[in-house]
C-alpha cells in the first residue's frame, strides 16, 4: 500500500456547511473542499430505519454529554486541487446533509450536485428527508432543536483519509464497501473500535489503521470467524456456526463508559500492561512485552482491540508455519509434518479436524506459554500437542464423513470415544501440569471397532521420517486398541 495518505479529522459542520476539513495531522485546516459523488459509487441505499438510527445515536451521545462523537470514516480521492471524490462514506454523508437540512441548516453545497437517476436515489433521499423532518419536528422546543443542530455541527466528527491515488483509496479499509459489497464482520469491528479511539491524536490513529491494513485481510477475516469466535463459543459449551454482523458483540468489548467492577478490573489490567510496556520495568522483570489478553476474557474497546487482533494473528501464524521459524511455539513438529501433507489439506472433514487441532493449540499457548518459553514450557507444550492431536483426530477416525454438526456435537460431548469439551478443560486448568494430568485420564486409545476411516492407512510406512497417516501415528504410539482385521 502506498504511504501517500493524508489523515485528518473534521467536524460535520465544517465539512458540510463550510466546505473545509477541520484539521489534518499537523493541525492545519484544509479549505475549498468540493465533495463529489463519483459515477462508480453505488446508489444511496440507506432507508428511513438507518437514518433514524443515526439520529438516535447522536441524541444518545448528546444526552451522555460526549464532547466528541466519532461517527465513522470518510475516504476521499483528491482528483483535482479542490475536487474530492467520496470513495467510502457516501451513505452517512448524504444522511448527515439531510439531517442538517431537516434541522434548518442552509447553504449545503453538497446537496446541489446531480445524482445518478435511479430508483434508490429518488426514493430513499426523499423518504429519509421526510422521516428526519417529521422526527426533528417532534422536538417541540426550539432551544432543543438548536442545541441538537449545534451538537451535530460542532461535536460530531469524521475520520478522513485523503489520497491522490485511486488505487490506494480502494485498497484502504472498507474498500469492499466502496464497491457496494457487504462488509465482513472484522470490517465492522474495525469501524466500531475506530469510533472508540477518540482519545488518540491523528498521527496515532493513522499508525493503528496502517498496522491493521498491513495484515493479510483474508487471513484476518478467518482469524475472527474461524478461530477466535469459535473458541469463545466452544469454551462456553455452545455451538459456533459462524461469525456474522449479528453476533460480533463478543468483540466489541468494554468501553470507557462501562464502570461496573468487572469492567474496572479489565481496564485496570490494560492500563497496568501499558504502564509496564512503556517503562523500564520489562527490562527489570524480564517481560519484554506484557500482553493483557486471554481468549476467554473480555477485551477493552478502542486501540486495545487492534493490539488484540495483531497479537492472535501472530500466534496463529506461528502455529500454522511449521517449517518456517516465526516464533517460539510450534517449530519442526513431527505431528504437524504429517498434518501438512497434501492428503490432509483437502476436503471439508480434514479442514474441520485441523481447525479443531489448531484452535486447541492456540488456546493452550494463549493460557500457558510465556512470550519467551523455557525448555520446560516447550516440553509441556509438545506433550499437549500429542493429546490435542489424538483428541481432534479421534473425531476424524470415527466418522466416514465429518461435517460441522458432527464436529460440534463431538466438542460439546456425545457418545463417541474421546468426545469432551477440551476447550473448557484448558480454561479451567490452573497449570500445564494439572491440564496434562487431566488429559492423561481423558484421552484414551480408540478401540479398533470404532474406527470408520480406512484402517489400511494404519500400516502406511514412514517416509523421510514423517508419518504418512494419522492412523499410523495412532497405532505406532498405542492410541489404538485391538487388531486390524483388514
Amino acid at each position: 500500500m502506498s504511504t501517500c495518505l493524508k489523515l485528518a479529522i473534521t467536524k460535520i459542520g465544517d465539512l458540510l456547511l463550510h466546505d473545509k476539513i477541520t484539521q489534518d495531522k499537523d493541525g492545519n485546516t484544509i479549505t475549498d473542499i468540493n465533495l463529489v459523488i463519483p459515477n462508480y459509487q453505488r446508489p444511496y441505499k440507506w432507508t428511513a430505519k438507518n437514518a433514524i438510527q443515526l439520529l438516535d445515536d447522536i441524541i444518545d451521545a448528546k444526552n451522555e454529554n460526549k464532547e466528541t462523537y466519532r461517527v465513522g470514516t470518510l475516504i476521499l480521492h483528491q482528483e483535482e486541487e479542490s475536487i474530492y471524490n467520496i470513495v467510502d462514506g457516501q451513505q452517512r454523508t448524504i444522511t448527515f446533509t439531510l439531517l442538517l437540512k431537516a434541522l434548518g441548516a442552509d447553504s449545503i453545497s453538497f446537496l446541489e450536485q446531480p445524482l445518478a437517476n435511479n430508483p434508490h436515489n429518488t426514493r430513499n433521499i426523499a423518504n429519509n428527508f421526510r422521516t428526519l423532518e417529521r422526527r426533528t419536528n417532534n422536538i417541540i422546543d426550539d432551544k432543543d432543536s438548536k442545541e441538537l443542530l449545534d451538537y451535530i455541527k460542532n461535536n460530531c466528527e469524521l475520520i478522513v483519509i485523503i489520497t491522490e491515488n485511486i488505487s490506494d483509496a480502494f485498497q484502504f479499509f472498507d474498500s469492499q464497501n466502496a464497491r457496494g459489497k457487504k462488509l465482513y464482520p472484522h470490517d465492522l469491528l474495525k469501524a466500531y473500535h475506530l469510533r472508540e479511539m477518540n482519545d488518540l491524536d491523528v498521527a496515532e490513529t493513522e499508525k493503528v489503521v496502517k498496522g491493521w491494513e498491513d495484515l493479510n485481510q483474508k487471513e484476518l477475516s478467518a482469524l475472527f470467524s474461524d478461530y477466535l469466535y469459535r473458541v469463545k463459543e466452544w469454551i462456553k459449551g455452545n455451538k459456533a456456526w459462524g461469525l456474522t454482523e449479528h453476533n460480533i458483540y463478543q468483540f466489541k468489548g468494554i468501553t470507557r463508559q462501562d464502570n461496573f467492577p468487572y469492567a474496572q478490573f479489565y481496564k485496570g489490567a490494560f492500563a497496568y500492561a501499558d504502564t509496564v510496556n512503556q517503562s523500564a520495568m520489562p527490562f527489570v522483570s524480564g517481560i519484554r512485552n506484557l500482553k493483557p489478553f486471554q481468549l476467554d476474557t473480555p477485551i477493552v474497546a478502542g486501540k486495545p482491540f487492534f493490539d488484540y487482533a495483531k497479537h492472535y494473528f501472530e500466534i496463529l501464524k506461528d502455529i500454522q508455519n511449521n517449517d518456517k521459524y516465526e516464533g517460539y511455539f510450534i517449530n519442526d513438529n513431527d505431528i504437524i509434518k504429517t498434518l501438512d501433507l497434501r492428503i490432509y489439506k483437502n476436503g471439508v472433514g480434514n479442514r474441520i479436524t485441523r481447525l479443531l487441532f489448531d484452535t486447541t493449540i492456540l488456546l493452550y499457548v494463549d493460557r500457558f506459554c510465556p512470550e519467551r518459553p523455557a525448555k520446560m514450557d516447550l516440553e509441556m507444550l509438545n506433550q499437549f500437542v500429542v493429546f490435542a492431536f489424538v483428541w481432534a483426530y479421534s473425531l476424524r477416525a470415527q466418522y466416514y464423513n465429518v461435517g460441522w454438526l458432527s464436529a460440534q456435537n463431538y466438542i460439546i460431548g456425545n457418545k463417541v470415544k474421546n468426545s469432551f469439551n477440551l476447550y473448557k478443560i484448558i480454561t479451567e486448568a490452573d497449570s500445564p501440569v494439572s491440564l496434562l494430568s487431566t488429559l492423561s485420564d481423558r484421552v484414551n486409545p480408540l478401540p479398533i471397532g470404532c474406527i470408520k476411516a480406512k484402517k489400511d492407512n494404519m500400516d502406511k510406512q514412514n517416509k523421510d521420517g514423517i508419518y504418512q497417516s494419522y492412523l499410523h501415528y495412532f497405532k505406532t504410539n498405542k492410541f489404538v486398541e485391538g487388531e486390524n482385521e483388514n
